[in-house]
């Protein structure tokens, strides 16, 4: 049976882009326990509201909800407790150092599963202020309308 090429995403945080400016962004390993990889391969989890942070030259991801799994009968953890994000070394004094350096913050932007393995995506973000917020809709909603009229103006024209 030939493998599939790419696993699903299993979540991504739209909020994220959103509320921040996104810049720079990593692949991480997250160190789970039994019932949560299954809880993930079920396709329930959310990053809104998650965040990560350089401890002790670790990262810890914090505020991520991966619920209980129904099925599990030992070790159903609390869903939002702290995980800890496999980097190398030199990744995350990289990080740390243009977190504090720049008053940048670490964001969890998709979750998904690569080679069997979970993975997450972080970014180093910078918040938005809300004309930010307003700026961004008003060019998706140009965008939009621009390319609304266009197929208007295509499916009129005889072939």
């Amino acid at each position: 049976m030939k493998k599939p090429d790419a696993e699903p995403v299993v979540a991504r945080n739209r909020k994220a882009a959103h509320d921040y400016h996104l810049g720079e962004s990593w692949e991480a390993g997250i160190v789970l326990q039994g019932p949560e990889v299954k809880a993930l391969r079920a396709g329930r989890a959310s990053l809104v509201g998650g965040f990560a942070i350089v401890e002790n030259r670790e990262i810890w991801l914090h505020g991520v909800h991966i619920p209980q799994y129904s099925q599990a009968r030992w070790f159903n953890e609390g869903s939002r407790r702290k995980r800890k994000l496999l980097l190398h070394r030199a990744q995350i004094d990289k990080i740390d150092r243009k977190v504090n350096e720049s008053g940048l913050t670490i964001v969890p932007v998709t979750l998904y599963f690569k080679d069997g393995r979970a993975k997450v995506e972080i970014a180093l973000a910078r918040g938005k202020k809300s004309w930010d917020k307003r700026q961004t809709i008003a060019q998706r909603e140009a965008t939009r309308e621009a390319e609304r009229a266009l197929h208007q103006r295509l499916k009129r024209r005889p072939n």
